[in-house]
């Protein structure tokens, strides 16, 4: 498994231009939360049948996702799975909050579209490929490069 800072390094090669990383400060962390809305947006009835305890944070597709995803983070290291665990936990509550005011599975879809309309836009001002064509593994990269750029 490659450590973090590799990661990092390949990511950063199609990451260069100043416009296209600005673009990514608001499309990755947007494609993220989206993709926890439409899994929150997916019945629960499963979930709440195996947990019963009917507190929608944890009860929901999202949740559950997110927990194995946590686990890909803390194998990279403790400041990338801290980060990403609170990123996390506000994608859900402000999804939760979205979800009173608005349809969640239609709201997160056009967020998502709009936002990977921005990645494309970035990638052809930076003239390169985004990075998850070479590998799949960087949709989760992404998200934790911003965010360490975006802490320094």
């Amino acid at each position: 498994m490659k450590t973090l800072q590799q990661w990092f390094k390949e990511y950063s090669e199609s990451h260069q231009n100043k416009t296209n990383q600005r673009i990514h400060f608001v499309c990755v962390p947007a494609i993220f939360f989206s993709i926890v809305g439409i899994f929150m947006s997916i019945p629960r009835q499963m979930i709440v049948n195996l947990l019963n305890i009917n507190k929608p944070y944890i009860e929901n597709w999202a949740t559950f996702i997110l927990i194995l995803l946590m686990i890909f983070y803390l194998r990279l290291s403790i400041s990338t799975f801290i980060k990403m665990f609170i990123f996390s936990v506000l994608c859900l509550i402000l999804n939760d909050y979205l979800s009173i005011y608005f349809n969640l599975l239609y709201t997160s879809l056009i967020i998502f579209v709009i936002a990977w309309i921005g990645q494309f836009y970035g990638h052809k001002l930076e003239g390169k490929k985004p990075s998850f064509l070479k590998d799949l593994q960087f949709l989760l990269i992404g998200p934790a490069w911003v965010l360490e750029k975006i802490m320094k």
